[in-house]
């Protein structure tokens, strides 16, 4: 794309997302600066129009970005706008604390993003899969009824309830219990697989029969804790933008089980998704923008958010990766890079 058409679709694009509105070749004459005739400018919109990057939904003179517009907009011409100190400060008052879980780090980061954007936010979360089981705990609820609980190493708690075909004497409980946290203390989730179940059911022998239920709940809750994890948060956010169809907000909270498979289909930098591009993602006319993050150099899920298609990139990417680096980096126990006093001078010069 030559020097002024690329300027023409940034000044669109620009417009675009202020107003909502379609963008005249008159309006863009009018700028200051813009040094360049009506006729000039329309007959360049026409060319980016033929080109893909531009539609002319009405009979008016105005046009709106497409997709391959946007894409070329976020990738090529636009220049981010750095993060509000204050709202970072926010983000790391929520994120810093000393007892959060990972998924407590995950939603939170999470809530953040949604209020600081107004947007709906989208987290998968894989931490669990690097998880071992730290303890397992069985509690009697009521006549023949036990809860078996599993927490893990990522301060995940899962439990299960399960009836029995009769009351567990104490000396049953503690030898249960005993015998799961010898066998699964220490585990990686990943290691509970049926062939390891069954390795425990022979090693139980005579006890199987009686105490076979809460076995069964022992899988089950690792299954559970292995399954990919999707959050949304702010679909209030959706359903308050008009610049979507009802229905498709509704099929993308149905279906946002979904969305697991989306968010991770790329594991570095910035990935967008748009409605209209490959009829993957439910929201036309809307725009999913996420990053992944990292456990220990894995890939351990993906955060990001969701949107008209005239989001408000410039201020909402900066964001996106503030956030993942930072979840990266409480997930991993790393420290955050500190600053130099030669930096600082280059940052203040700057």
């Amino acid at each position: 794309m030559d020097k002024r058409a690329a300027q023409i679709l940034g000044l669109i694009i620009d417009e675009y997302i202020r107003s909502g509105e379609t963008v005249s070749s008159k309006q863009l004459s009018e700028k200051p600066g813009m040094g360049l005739s009506s006729a000039t400018i329309r007959n360049t919109m026409a060319a980016l129009e033929q080109e893909g990057f531009l539609d002319h939904p009405h009979t008016s003179a105005g046009r709106v970005p497409t997709y391959k517009g946007f894409r070329y907009y976020v990738e090529n011409l636009m220049s981010p706008e750095p993060v509000n100190p204050e709202k970072i400060s926010v983000i790391d008052d929520l994120l810093d604390g000393e007892a959060l879980t990972d998924d407590a780090i995950i939603q939170n980061a999470s809530t953040a993003l949604a209020e600081i954007t107004k947007c709906a936010t989208v987290a998968t979360n894989h931490s669990s899969k690097f998880s071992v089981i730290t303890k397992v705990d069985v509690i009697p609820t009521g006549r023949r009824m036990y809860v078996l609980l599993m927490i893990t190493s990522s301060g995940t708690i899962k439990n299960k309830v399960c009836r029995m075909e009769y009351d567990l004497t104490d000396e049953q409980m503690s030898g249960f219990t005993g015998f799961l946290n010898e066998h699964l203390s220490g585990v990686n989730l990943e290691e509970m697989s049926e062939e390891y179940i069954e390795g425990l059911t022979a090693a139980l022998g005579g006890y199987m029969l009686s105490l076979s239920p809460l076995l069964h709940a022992v899988y089950e809750l690792s299954e559970e804790l292995m399954r990919d994890s999707v959050e949304v948060k702010g679909e209030a956010n959706l359903l308050a933008c008009a610049d979507f169809p009802m229905q498709d907000v509704v099929k993308f909270i149905e279906r946002k089980s979904e969305l697991s498979g989306l968010l991770d289909s790329a594991f570095s930098g910035i990935n967008i998704r748009f409605g209209e591009e490959d009829g993957t993602f439910a929201i036309s006319n809307g725009a999913m923008v996420s990053a992944s993050y990292y456990k220990d150099g894995k890939h351990a899920g993906s955060l990001g958010v969701v949107g008209p298609m005239r989001l408000d990139y410039r201020k909402v990417i900066p964001y996106i990766e503030y956030l993942s680096e930072k979840v990266t980096r409480l997930l991993s126990h790393e420290e955050p890079a500190l600053t130099t006093k030669t930096e600082e001078d280059d940052n203040d010069d700057r």
